[in-house]
Order: structure tokens, then C-alpha cells, then sequence
């Protein structure tokens, strides 16, 4: 399927693939499902911290894809590995630079909540476009808007149908079982997941007093004695998530199963999730997760390879027809 991506004709340019230190293991992945190699790229830091950045050969009129997720503790040393690779590129004068972040940093900050806040998510497309960036890939923003913040193109991906997958294979009484949204922001996905599944949804009802607190004021919906699936986009210290945990066990919940595109797992969110009266949490490669399906532990890892991977082909197929004028591009 992805072979013609080895051997570019004349009328296409050369895609090349390249990895930042926050998608390793994802790069890989993705890589192999194209069966292309990750190209070399030297990423060093100075004495003073500074991001040094060099492409190992040409990218002269080359497709770039540079796969990085944008999380963890040098979330800000990530952000600018990007803004140095994709100035590099640009400066090596190579025909596109595709930013594939599966998760986007400060994605939490899309909005004046309260009077003297940034828009952080804002400001890091204005600095992602200024660097050269013409397109982004990306997994489960944290909400949609985000996208209007580029004036460059931005494809979207989701994983809950993986999810949804996933839970397929489980051994589940789908009459007897709820999805439920986290807060009311969630309870549209959590629908849509709901209605992949053909089980009922319910929405937890939320206060934030603070950030990376909130408080579980009740629960919509019915869902004593079920089996009940959160689903979210994100889990950071796993506060907010525990607690929502906890009301519904409260409430007379039966298993519980967590699902949630980045597991960020910061401070003591994997201590808490290992320790909370679950079954498992999901979630997928976008952050790398060093405990993630070891023997004993209650979090699991599912790959969004393939999903990037053929959005990549697309990408990189489309954009060489449309420039040629030449070639055929379906998959």
C-alpha cells in the first residue's frame, strides 16, 4: 500500500521522516507501518540549555514530516526542538515542513477563562507558523477551536474509534453498560462513543475551583451496577479523575474502565490510577508511558501508528499530485 513512498517518480518529491525526543518510540512505529526509515537528524543542547538542531543530509526540495509530541517535564524544551527543526528545514530549503504533533502542548489554554489570562494555545500556532511550519497533524486537541488559530492547514485525527475498537474486543453486556463523559465538555465525544458502541452515555457534573482541581458535583444518567467507560482527552495529575472515580463508585457503579488519548501523567497521576478502584486505563502512544502494559499494571497502551501513518500517505500523496499536476491520488 505505502510502497510508492519508497520509490518517489519524477513528478513527486521525497518524503522524509524525522523524530524529536518526544515520540521516539511512535516515530518508529509509524516509520514501519509506511516502511520508510527515519532519517538521520542531530538534536544537541549547549552548556546553557540552548537546542542545537542539523539535518544529516539534504532536505532540498524534500517533504519533511518531523514527528514530535509536545508533553511531560521539558514540555517548553520540546516546543522548541520543533521551532529549531522546522527553521532549519526551511532555511535547508526543503519543499514543506509537516509538524506531526500528537499531542499539543498547551492546549488547555484556548481561551480567556478569567480578565489577564493568555491564550497560550494561540500563541504557540503564531509560533509554530513563524517557524516555518506549513501544515500540523495532530491527535484529540483539547477542543476544536484550536484549529482556527492556524492560518495554515491542520488535520485533526481522533482516537476514539480505536477506542472503540478496543473495547469491542472485551466481554462486555452492552446493555449494561454506560459511557461516561468526564464533564460537560466531553459529552458529545462521549455520545459519539456511546453510539460506536450501542450502550448508554452519562456526564459527570463538574466544579474547578483551581487548576488541575475540580470537584464532581453529581452524575447525569443511569449508572448503578453498570459497567462504565471515561472516556477523555487527556489525564494530567489524575485529581479531577480519581475523584470523578470515587463518585461514581459512590453512586453504585460496577467496573470501571478509563480511556483517554494523552496520558500526560504528571506528579502522582500513575500512582494515584494504580491505586484507584479500577479495572484499567487506556490510553495511547502519543506520550510515551514507561509503565504502560507491564505485568501488573492497570495501564494499558493502544498505538495511533497506523492513524498517522495513513494520514501522512495522504498528505504526502495529495500535496505532490496537486503540485505535479501528475499521478494518481487515491489510496
Amino acid at each position: 500500500m505505502y510502497e510508492k513512498l519508497c520509490e518517489p517518480t519524477a513528478y513527486q518529491k521525497e518524503i522524509k521522516l524525522y523524530a524529536g525526543h518526544g515520540a521516539t518510540e511512535l516515530s518508529e512505529r509509524i516509520a514501519n507501518v509506511l516502511h520508510l526509515q527515519l532519517q538521520g537528524l542531530t538534536l544537541n543542547q549547549f552548556a546553557n540549555g540552548e537546542i542545537y538542531a542539523r539535518f544529516m543530509e539534504s532536505v532540498r526540495g524534500d517533504e519533511v514530516f518531523f514527528i514530535q509530541s509536545i508533553a511531560g517535564k521539558n514540555v517548553n524544551d520540546l516546543l522548541m526542538e520543533t521551532l529549531i527543526v522546522a527553521d532549519a528545514a526551511s532555511r535547508a530549503s526543503a519543499a514543506s515542513f509537516t509538524a506531526v504533533i500528537p499531542h499539543y502542548g498547551y492546549a488547555r489554554q484556548d481561551r480567556k477563562a478569567s480578565s489577564r489570562e493568555p491564550i497560550t494555545a494561540r500563541l504557540v500556532a503564531n509560533l509554530l507558523e513563524a517557524a516555518g511550519v506549513d501544515r500540523i497533524i495532530t491527535v484529540d486537541l483539547h477542543s476544536g477551536q484550536i484549529q482556527g488559530f492556524f492560518d495554515i492547514p491542520v488535520t485533526h485525527l481522533t482516537a476514539l474509534y480505536l477506542f472503540g475498537d478496543y473495547f469491542k474486543k472485551k466481554d462486555f453486556d452492552w446493555n449494561n453498560t454506560v459511557v461516561v463523559s468526564p464533564d460537560m465538555g466531553r459529552a458529545k465525544v462521549a455520545k459519539k462513543l456511546s453510539d460506536y458502541l450501542g450502550c448508554e452515555v452519562a456526564i459527570a457534573h463538574k466544579s474547578r475551583p483551581k487548576h488541575n482541581a475540580a470537584e464532581v458535583m453529581g452524575i447525569i444518567g443511569n449508572i448503578k451496577g453498570k459497567t462504565c467507560i471515561i472516556n477523555d482527552d487527556m489525564i494530567d495529575t489524575a485529581g479531577t479523575l480519581v475523584g470523578s472515580i470515587t463518585k461514581l463508585k459512590e453512586m453504585g457503579a460496577g467496573d470501571i474502565y478509563v480511556s483517554a488519548t494523552h496520558g500526560v501523567f504528571s506528579g502522582e497521576a500513575i500512582s494515584r490510577l494504580e491505586n484507584a478502584p479500577i479495572v484499567e486505563c487506556v490510553v495511547t502512544d502519543a506520550i510515551p508511558c514507561p509503565v504502560a502494559n507491564t505485568p501488573g499494571s492497570k495501564i494499558k497502551s493502544i498505538t495511533v501508528a497506523e492513524t498517522v501513518a495513513n494520514c501522512i500517505y495522504n498528505v504526502y500523496t495529495n500535496h505532490s499530485v496537486s503540485e505535479s499536476g501528475a499521478g494518481n491520488s487515491e489510496m
